[in-house]
C-alpha cells in the first residue's frame, strides 16, 4: 500500500523529549562522581585493613615494626622500646632505651656523678626520686614510681628532647632499697634494669661531708639558703669554713656500719647486671666515665659538670678535733682514711 493508505499516522512514531534541565544534569553528574568515590574508597580501605562492620568502620592500627637491634643474645633483655602515655615518641619510637639506677649513699658524689650523666645528649637521670617518703611507702608505690620513670612518663629537668637512649634515677640505700631488696632485685631482673654502684672509698671524708651538710640545713650559710651542691668556688669556700666536731666514741662503729651496708648492698644486687665505681676513681681517672657510657651502650662523649667540690685538700683542714680523730683511727682498719687519697 501507499503511504496515503497507512492506518497509523507517521507522526505517531516521533517522540518529543522534554527539554533538558541544567539542574537535573548536574545532579546526574554529582551522583556519578559520588558512586565512583565510594568505590575507590572501598578499594583503598580494603588494602589498609579497614573492615566495615554493622554500619561502622572498624579501623585496625598497624604499628611500625622496629628492626631487630644488632646486639648479643644475652643483651636483649636490657633493650626496651617504651611507649609513654603522656606523649608520643614519634621518630624516636624505634630508638632502643636502656634502664639504669644509680645506687649510692648520701654525700658519696652521686649528685656530681649524675650531672655528668645528664650532660650526655642521650641520657636522662631523674634525680633522687625516692627522697619523697610516699613514693617508697611500700613495694607497690616503689614499682609504680619505677614504671613511670622507665616508661618515660616521669617529667623532670633531666628529660631530653632528643631520643633518649638510657633513662634512670639516683637511689640511696636508706630509701627503701635495702628494706625491699628482694622484690627490687626481682624487678630489676624482670624489667632489665642495670645497676650503677657509686660509693666513696674514704668513708671519713664522707662523714665530714654529711656533718657539714647537716649543719648547713639549719645554718643556711649562703645568704639564708641551704645548698647541698654549689656551682662557684666562692660558695664552696663559704661552706668549707665550717669544721665539724666528730664524736670519736662513735667514729669506728659508724664507719663499720656504713662499710657493712655497702657490702650488703653489693651482695643483695650481685645477680643483677651492674658496674661498681668508687667516687675517688672517677675523680682521678675520667676514663671511668667511658666505662659507664660503654655500660649504658651510648656514644662516648666528653662529659662535664658545673658542680664545684666543697672540701679540698687534707682532712686536717676540715675537722675541729683532728688530733683526736687521728688517735682514734691509728692502728685500726680505718687508719688509711687519714691520708689524702686524691686531688680535685
Amino acid at each position: 500500500m501507499g503511504d496515503e493508505h497507512s492506518l497509523i499516522p507517521k507522526d505517531s512514531f516521533v517522540f518529543k523529549l522534554p527539554k533538558k534541565s541544567p539542574l537535573v544534569l548536574r545532579m546526574v553528574v554529582l551522583l556519578f562522581v559520588m558512586v565512583c568515590a565510594v568505590y575507590i574508597c572501598s578499594i583503598c580501605l580494603k588494602q589498609i585493613g579497614v573492615v566495615p562492620s554493622a554500619g561502622f568502620l572498624n579501623v585496625e592500627v598497624f604499628e611500625r615494626q622496629c628492626p631487630e637491634p644488632n646486639i648479643e643474645p644475652w643483651d636483649i633483655p636490657y633493650v626496651h622500646y617504651p611507649k609513654p602515655k603522656t606523649y608520643s615518641r614519634e621518630e624516636c619510637s624505634c630508638n632502643p632505651v636502656r634502664y639504669f639506677a644509680i645506687l649510692s649513699m648520701q654525700r658519696s658524689g652521686s649528685g656530681w656523678f649524675e650531672t655528668l650523666l645528664n650532660n650526655h645528649t642521650n641520657i636522662s637521670s631523674n634525680g633522687e626520686i625516692f627522697s619523697v617518703k610516699d613514693r617508697r611507702a611500700n613495694v607497690s608505690t616503689i614499682f609504680e614510681t619505677l614504671d613511670k620513670v622507665y616508661n618515660l612518663d616521669w617529667l623532670s629537668s633531666a628529660s631530653k628532647n632528643e631520643c633518649t637512649s638510657a633513662v634512670g634515677l639516683k637511689w640511696m640505700l636508706n630509701q627503701g632499697l635495702m628494706k625491699h631488696h628482694e622484690e627490687i632485685v626481682e624487678y630489676f631482673k624482670t624489667r632489665g634494669v642495670s645497676a650503677i654502684f657509686l660509693f666513696r672509698r674514704n668513708l671519713l671524708r664522707r662523714m665530714i661531708s654529711v656533718l657539714a651538710n647537716s649543719y648547713d640545713r639549719d645554718a643556711k650559710l649562703l645568704n639564708g639558703t641551704h645548698k647541698s651542691h654549689v656551682h662557684s668556688p666562692k660558695e664552696a669556700e663559704i661552706l668549707a669554713r665550717y669544721k665539724p666536731l666528730i664524736n670519736t666514741s662513735l667514729l669506728i662503729p659508724d664507719l663499720k656500719q656504713v662499710k657493712e651496708m655497702t657490702s650488703k648492698a653489693l651482695a643483695y644486687f650481685n645477680t643483677t647486671r651492674h658496674i661498681f665505681l668508687y667516687y675517688e676513681d672517677v675523680v682521678k681517672n675520667r676514663t671511668k666515665l667511658d666505662d659507664v657510657q660503654e655500660f649504658l651502650k651510648v656514644p662516648k662523649l666528653n662529659l662535664k659538670s658545673r658542680q664545684v667540690k666543697i672540701h679540698h685538700g687534707p682532712l686536717s683542714q676540715h675537722v675541729q678535733n683532728w688530733e683526736e680523730v687521728q688517735t682514734t683511727l691509728k692502728g685500726t682498719d680505718f687508719e688509711n682514711y687519714l691520708l689524702e687519697d686524691y686531688r680535685r
